[in-house]
């Protein structure tokens, strides 16, 4: 990423997904988490179908394939991630949630593993694993009871294997609709799931639920900004950049995340979390440390960007994944 323009483009995507944990803690402060989650996807479905609609793109899914990604991405990749994810937020603090789904890039490797080759798993990727693991657990142990902060962790902890495993799922599929296309019916198909599941859980609604100005504001933002706006943003980053210096994202968002309810929610940094950190970002390193290397030495010659495929690749929500096959062959992702 040695292109201004490039970390221009990736220091506000930090911004805006770091932020938008800041935006989740205020609205949780008064709406009901399932509900919260499923409104910021009504505006964002809102937001998405509006752009079709502009583009005149081809809107209705016309094979199997079409169908089951759009299912597969709205009810796991987007509704049960935001249900888990913003119920776990509830009983922790925004940098706390945005550190413990940074571990998403840890496992999905080992998943796509698992689902999409027989490639073996070598050494790195359990150390990794364990080194993030390890970190999880840290922040969890310093939280407390099983009635806070410790069942808040498992949620997101949750929310982090349901997006990895819809992601890779997701890859068993060829679509014919536009990408534009099935994130308007991801986000549509993840709002009604999580209006039936607010509703089911505890009979939340719309019109049952009392609407300040400062959680209009943040679901506004959530909606438009960090869920719209951040996608748009993300995969026009993924066409400049490349999957692997995309990827690195998910260790900006948490120190953002950090630094802006430090600032504004008063939340405490303990040492703990800054450990817990620290181990998680050391098992994305250990498992991705041969794109990582690659990408350290193409940054002393290139400007980044994106490449076709080549022969055993695989990409998995923007992050591919390389098979190799010598004595520890394996799936890894590569940039």
């Amino acid at each position: 990423m040695s292109d201004a323009k490039d970390v221009l483009l990736f220091g506000a995507l930090a911004l805006i997904w770091g932020t938008a944990f800041t935006a989740i803690e205020i609205g949780l402060e008064t709406l009901p988490p399932l509900l919260f989650a499923a409104a910021r996807l009504d505006i964002a479905a809102i937001v998405f179908a509006g752009v079709v609609l502009l583009r005149r793109l081809e809107w209705r899914p016309r094979t199997k394939a079409d169908l089951a990604l759009v299912l597969s991405n709205g009810l796991l990749v987007i509704g049960a991630h935001f249900a888990f994810s913003f119920v776990g937020q509830s009983y922790v603090s925004s940098s706390v949630a945005a550190i413990v789904l940074s571990f998403t890039p840890i496992i999905t490797p080992l998943i796509a593993i698992r689902l999409l080759a027989t490639e073996r798993i070598v050494v790195t990727d359990v150390v990794g694993l364990g080194a993030g693991l390890a970190g999880v657990i840290a922040i969890a142990v310093a939280g407390g009871t099983f009635d806070g902060q410790l069942l808040g962790i498992g949620l997101l902890l949750a929310s982090a294997v349901v997006f990895a495993l819809g992601s890779v799922l997701t890859e068993r599929w060829t679509p014919v609709l536009p990408t534009m296309s099935l994130h308007a019916w991801s986000m549509g198909i993840g709002a009604v799931f999580l209006h039936a599941t607010a509703y089911a859980h505890s009979g939340a609604s719309i019109r049952s639920v009392t609407w300040t100005p400062s959680a209009v504001a943040a679901l506004a933002y959530l909606g438009i900004v960090a869920t719209a706006g951040g996608f748009l943003l993300y995969f026009a980053l993924l066409s400049r950049t490349g999957a692997t210096n995309v990827s690195l994202i998910n260790y900006a968002t948490p120190v953002v995340a950090t630094v802006f309810g430090a600032t504004l929610l008063g939340e405490q940094i303990t040492a703990a979390t800054v450990a817990g950190f620290a181990l998680i970002v050391i098992g994305f390193a250990l498992c991705n440390i041969r794109p990582l290397w690659r990408l350290a030495r193409s940054t002393r010659s290139a400007k980044g960007g994106g490449r076709p495929l080549e022969r055993g690749e695989i990409c998995v929500r923007g992050n591919v994944y390389t098979a190799t096959h010598d004595s520890q062959s394996r799936l890894q992702p590569s940039d």
